[in-house]
């Protein structure tokens, strides 16, 4: 096994971009996603007598900033209170072909090598999600998008299973009502 040794001095040059790619791909929010890396930083200067050197310099650091992103929304959580809003839903919304994974283009569609339409329909896509509440936003991107799993996902935000789906039942929801709005209708 190879024991790996901290160079903090080459953190900032060696792993930042690596570091804000992955924050803003968890939170969507520059700002918020640069902090999370400095924060990442901090923590690891203040805990680098605790680095045994089993891991990687990288891996050890994206670790503590796992632990900065569920912190982050665990602050947010706690600040908005555990109650969910309400809302109902007409049946129609659960049938066949209204969710967004299901509107997807057909393969043997003769529009799919239409380059531009699908651009400007993932264009659009990225709008309606950038829209949706944050948490909505992360929990459909990170399980539609990046293929994560449900028990990842739960272990990463501090959420249950069922709370997951029910964020994304109304991701789901909202997203088609923007494409809707603001593509199939053109």
């Amino acid at each position: 096994m190879t024991v790996h040794q901290l160079n903090p001095d080459t953190w900032v040059d060696s792993y930042a971009d690596y570091l804000f790619n992955y924050a803003i791909a968890r939170v969507s929010d520059t700002e918020i996603a640069k902090d999370l890396v400095q924060e990442t930083f901090f923590a690891g200067l203040k805990s680098a007598k605790n680095y045994k050197g089993d891991a990687a310099e990288r891996t050890w650091l994206v670790a503590i900033l796992k632990r900065k992103v569920i912190d982050h929304y665990r602050k947010i959580n706690s600040k908005k209170g555990k109650a969910e809003v309400r809302v109902n839903y007409s049946s129609k919304s659960d049938a066949d072909g209204d969710w967004l994974e299901e509107q997807i283009a057909d393969p043997f569609s003769s529009f799919e090598n239409d380059r531009l339409e699908n651009e400007e329909l993932g264009a659009a896509i990225y709008e309606c999600i950038a829209q949706l509440p944050q948490k909505q936003s992360l929990v459909f991107t990170m399980k539609t998008i990046q293929g994560m799993s449900t028990e990842d996902i739960c272990n990463e935000l501090g959420i249950n299973p069922s709370n997951l789906w029910v964020m994304i039942h109304r991701a789901r929801t909202t997203l088609m009502g923007c494409l809707n709005q603001n593509w199939f209708n053109l």
